[in-house]
């Protein structure tokens, strides 16, 4: 199966305009896709990537006003790590300084500088200096200058009580390869050439209670594979593992099958095509609320529930 890294990541927000600010405004990505949750349309779903929605750069949000906080623990992604250029770190430490961000340089990691801190809703962040390749497409409205801008995602990690049947799951059927470990972190990594969102770490936490995701969680993970056809082999490869695994669905940028991992993550895998220019030009993406085909024709009343947004750089919508 052509497993080729993460497609996407997905975590829970709570009010919608911290977020966009704080991605587009701070961190400088672009808002790929404005669009609502398709199992709960009166919230948004935002998509944050590089100018083109390249798949290993995309970081999404449900958003859900109100909505309590997560605790952290076991079963879940313990943080989300974007590639910054070697020698950016000093750089990020300043900008988010200036930001009021609190923001930590923590011990390299497998030889890597690496920082830390959350963001407006707790969600663990971290920019990892790493040499990605050239597979992301700068965005150039971007308030980040490029010889700084993140490239993508470097990796996630999860911690685990029971590690050993999920890498088992990630190298025996999805083609990951043990790389390195260091105390309690085991290194995989997708199969093929060096490139962005080719990494997951797996902690090691037997004695960890398990986390209660909500805000500032992450939601799921998606990998990567090339088309539907590859989707429906890994499908049926799952199923007969004994996964329970969703039917194949259409999220209008991608179709996806869901499935939980043994150690109780959500896992994705989501099809490259049709891709984020499906409905929009590469010059319009995020500039409108758009819908999928079955929800056209309720538009007016999800506007209407929908909270007020001013997206960065446009008027309030």
């Amino acid at each position: 199966m052509n497993i080729s890294g993460l497609h996407h990541v997905t975590a829970i927000a709570g009010d919608p305009q911290p977020t966009l600010d704080f991605y587009v405004e701070l961190l400088g990505l672009r808002l790929v896709k404005r669009t609502v949750n398709f199992d709960d349309p009166g919230s948004y779903h935002f998509y944050f990537g590089d100018a083109v929605g390249t798949p290993g750069t995309i970081l999404t949000f449900f958003s859900w006003p109100g909505a309590r906080r997560g605790v952290r623990g076991s079963s879940e992604v313990s943080a989300i790590a974007f590639a910054i250029p070697p020698g950016s770190a000093g750089y990020w430490l300043e900008r988010l300084k200036a930001s009021h961000v609190s923001a930590e340089r923590t011990p390299k990691r497998f030889g890597e500088e690496v920082l830390r801190f959350a963001d407006p809703d707790g969600t663990p962040i971290e920019l990892i200096e790493s040499a990605q390749g050239d597979a992301v497409v700068p965005w150039s409205e971007s308030p980040v200058p490029t010889e700084h801008a993140i490239r993508g995602f470097h990796s996630v990690s999860l911690r685990l009580r029971i590690y050993e049947k999920t890498a088992q799951l990630i190298t025996d059927t999805f083609g990951y390869r043990f790389v390195e470990e260091t105390g309690t972190r085991l290194r995989f990594a997708a199969p093929g050439e060096s490139g962005i969102g080719k990494t997951i770490d797996l902690i090691s936490a037997p004695d960890v209670s398990p986390a209660h995701i909500a805000v500032g969680s992450v939601h799921h993970i998606a990998f990567r594979i090339p088309n539907d056809e590859q989707q429906r082999s890994l499908r049926e490869k799952l199923i007969s593992l004994g996964y329970q695994v969703s039917p194949v669905m259409d999220r209008t940028y991608f179709h996806s099958i869901y499935f939980r991992e043994p150690g109780g993550v959500l896992f994705e895998v989501a099809s490259d095509p049709p891709g984020f220019t499906k409905d929009e030009s590469v010059n319009e993406l995020g500039a409108n609320l758009r819908l999928p085909p079955w929800m056209e024709h309720a538009r007016p009343q999800i506007e209407k529930v929908l909270p007020k947004i001013t997206v960065p750089g446009k008027a309030a919508v």
